[in-house]
């Protein structure tokens, strides 16, 4: 007979492991299985040069929802995290530069050294951001709501307007509206998965990431070991409740009967049973890959396949003989710690190039940077002396318009090596050895549908209750990954979601 339990969770991304860990702690009987060899998923350390142990995936912990800190008991199972203050480094290719520090009055400070009007207009910035982050917020532990019940708990307040400049407004007309300084406007412009700045609903977007303001200062920053810190304390914290965790384990598809998920099929041939399933894939892999044709409407696949992935973006992986040289703009003694985070977007224009460039299936040639040398806070994951940086890199289109990926791979890593030595003249000399993730490469190595980070774009139209839910139409398959609300990011919420929505069909509470 098969072995039987009462919980399968199929991938052990942060997400599936927050789930499971919750399950376990219930009492329930369950087993968690990871394609690769490695577990976490997107969040994850390994070793992909030679003595260097990297955040191959996710790489800063600002959303990681301190109740599930709390709850999975996550600094008593190892988890230790570096603060990351300043959160930002922005340079300017003139020899500007401006800090963003978790107290908004620094910030402030920063920007006046450039534009003391921009200055004064910054704490009406960061109070719209509290109020447009904070109406999503109060939403990530529960769930989801509609945009139409968003605008009734808003009606008459204060945040009704906030929110629907949220809804209807955009990041170019709200960083103008703000700033006048081009430097000041390129450091705060943004659209994140919306893409284009100008585009309605931009604001939206980026409201979400912003939610990192509340999260508690002591598990915001950088993890002693990497990313991969953070889902080996989640793994331990599982097991601790009883939670069994198989690597190296494909599972070919969710099998189905009468309607109702009884287990998963391996690639192997071999046969698990459960009476709940719970699927950390995206939507569309979960639904349109593991289950069979014939066990949803046609109507419901449809839907799933209109789920948009068009925010994709690079991962760049570098080793440096020694840190970047921003002395034009640190001078020479300037504390390394200052170089934990670095943005590279000069201005409005440039960040808008970067989208039409992806959008029309080009490489970017105005690559928006979001870097990180986490060896300036945590020399353990390197030899000494040496240095990690990372890279996210804003827009990427899913395919490459004239060939392929691969085709393009090498003049665009060594593009964003020209971008980088623009600041850092040294880049040339210390860059030791280099790779970059396309999307079609983190979508083989972390199985994310056309290396879409976040499962679906968090965008206006895929938010709140507009996300897939964590009930499937297949009685006893959920989803919990990040495809579901709140969205992507390190944030567990997903996963304490959808585990409490289990516990509560099955009638059990913690």
């Amino acid at each position: 007979m098969p072995e039987q339990y009462d919980a399968i969770v199929v991938g052990a991304g942060h997400n599936g492991l927050t789930a499971a860990a919750y399950l376990g702690r219930a009492g329930l009987k369950v087993l968690v299985l990871e394609r690769r060899d490695v577990l976490g998923g997107a969040c994850v350390t390994e070793e992909l040069f030679p003595g260097y142990q990297v955040s191959s995936c996710s790489y800063v912990c600002h959303l990681l929802q301190d109740k599930v800190v709390d709850d999975l008991q996550l600094y008593g199972h190892g988890l230790d995290i570096f603060p990351l203050d300043p959160f930002r480094f922005q340079p300017h290719p003139g020899g500007d530069h401006i800090f963003s520090w978790l107290d908004d009055e620094r910030t402030q400070a920063s920007i006046e050294r450039i534009s003391p009007d921009d200055a004064r207009r910054f704490p009406e910035w960061a109070a719209f951001w509290r109020r447009a982050a904070g109406l999503l917020h109060r939403h990530f532990l529960a769930a989801p709501p509609t945009f139409e019940q968003v605008a009734d708990e808003v009606a008459g307040t204060k945040d009704e307007a906030v929110f629907q400049r949220m809804v209807n407004g955009n990041m170019v007309d709200l960083v103008r509206e703000h700033f006048e300084s081009d430097v000041v406007q390129g450091a705060f412009i943004d659209a994140q998965d919306a893409g284009n700045p100008a585009a309605a609903g931009s604001i939206m977007a980026v409201a979400y990431i912003r939610c990192s303001q509340f999260t508690r200062h002591d598990h915001l920053g950088i993890p002693r070991g990497g990313m991969g810190a953070i889902t080996q304390a989640m793994a331990r914290s599982a097991r601790a409740a009883g939670v069994k965790i198989r690597t190296g384990a494909q599972v070919e598809r969710v099998l189905t009967r009468d309607n109702r998920a009884y287990g998963v099929l391996f690639s192997d041939g071999e046969i698990i049973e459960a009476t709940t399933i719970l699927s950390n894939a995206d939507p569309k892999r979960t639904y349109l890959q593991l289950l069979r044709l014939g066990d949803l409407e046609p109507d419901f696949t449809a839907r799933v396949d209109d789920y948009t992935t068009n925010a994709t973006y690079l991962k760049f992986h570098s080793t440096w003989s020694e840190l970047p040289d921003f002395s034009r703009f640190l001078g020479t003694d300037s504390d390394p710690k200052l170089l934990a985070q670095i943005r590279l977007c000069p201005s409005i224009d440039y960040f808008e190039q970067s989208w039409k460039d992806a959008s029309e299936g080009r490489a970017s040639s105005c690559p928006i940077m979001t870097i990180q040398i986490p060896t300036v806070l945590d020399n353990s994951i390197a030899p000494a002396g040496n240095h990690i940086l990372s890279a996210w890199v804003l827009y990427a289109p899913v395919q490459v318009a004239d060939g392929t990926w691969t085709d393009v791979r090498q003049q665009t890593g060594e593009a964003l090596l020209d971008t980088l030595t623009e600041y850092a003249p040294n880049t040339r000399d210390a860059v030791v050895a280099w790779d970059l993730f396309t999307p079609a490469d983190l979508e083989e190595r972390v199985g994310l549908t056309d290396g879409n980070i976040r499962h679906l774009d968090i965008t206006a139209a895929q938010m709140l209750a507009r996300r897939p839910g964590y009930r499937s139409p297949i009685d006893g398959l959920y989803l919990c990954g990040a495809g579901t609300h709140p969205g992507g990011e390190v944030t567990a919420a997903p996963g304490h979601n959808a585990a409490h929505a289990v516990l509560a069909d099955l009638g059990l509470t913690l």
